[in-house]
């Protein structure tokens, strides 16, 4: 089966399991969100999917690529690309330049100059603010500019990990907002990890719940929304 296929995933720090026995797929053009408290294993995930750390067991396919024991730079090059927790930018750097840094990994620099042009597009405030450090930003403009040098790398699998964390909610609506666009517009396969499990499972296809590093149900978005026992249980409300 092409798309992701993760197979009995564990992760371990030292004596302590982050990830138990871990498996699920996640279909090409798929938007697939994992949801769960703080220390469920959620982020876990994303590293050990990314390439940043070992696991202790299990596989995991994309595309038929066996994709771990990978260096996080070949996973980019095979399309793999993770925008980690805490927007991800250079402070130091401005925007242009951030967004530039996205495209080292792209060979023809016209792709990398039409891709931007489509990030400015998705994010107009970027446009706005392309000679400013990254710094003088806000958080949701920060947020944006990490997804946005994410997507200059042209992947085909992206990896979003709380891209809502510390945001205002009106900031929220128009991020995720944005990751619902940039899937159906660039035909993205997106695995999203929130803790916002209204907002992630309101433009997500799917839904998997994880708790202390298991998957405790999965299903239909829309189905996950209307149970009252995981909505009472994991989903907050």
């Amino acid at each position: 089966m092409s798309g992701l296929v993760v197979r009995d995933l564990q992760v371990a720090y030292g004596a302590v399991a982050a990830i138990r026995g871990v498996s699920f797929e996640v279909t090409p053009g798929e938007l697939v969100t994992i949801i769960g408290a703080n220390g469920a294993g959620k982020s876990s995930l994303l590293r050990a999917l990314s390439g940043l750390i070992p696991v202790a067991g299990g596989s995991a396919m994309w595309n038929e690529l066996s994709i771990f024991g990978y260096k996080p730079e070949n996973l980019v090059r095979a399309g793999i690309v993770h925008v980690a927790e805490g927007k991800s930018v250079i402070p130091e750097l401005t925007v242009e330049e951030n967004l530039d840094l996205g495209g080292i990994w792209q060979k023809k620099s016209a792709g990398v100059d039409a891709i931007k042009a489509e990030v400015l597009q998705l994010f107009p405030r970027l446009g706005e603010r392309l000679g400013q450090r990254a710094d003088t930003l806000s958080g949701g403009e920060r947020q944006m500019l990490a997804i946005g040098r994410a997507l200059i790398c042209k992947p085909k699998l992206l990896l979003l990990d709380e891209p809502s964390l510390g945001l205002a909610p009106l900031v929220i609506e128009e991020i995720f907002s944005a990751i619902a666009r940039l899937r159906t517009s660039l035909g993205l396969t997106v695995l999203l990890v929130e803790q916002n499990a209204l907002s992630a499972l309101a433009i997500a296809d799917r839904g998997i719940i994880f708790n202390l590093g298991e998957v405790v149900a999965s299903g239909k978005a829309s189905e996950l929304l209307a149970d009252p026992v995981l909505r009472a249980s994991y989903l907050g409300y």
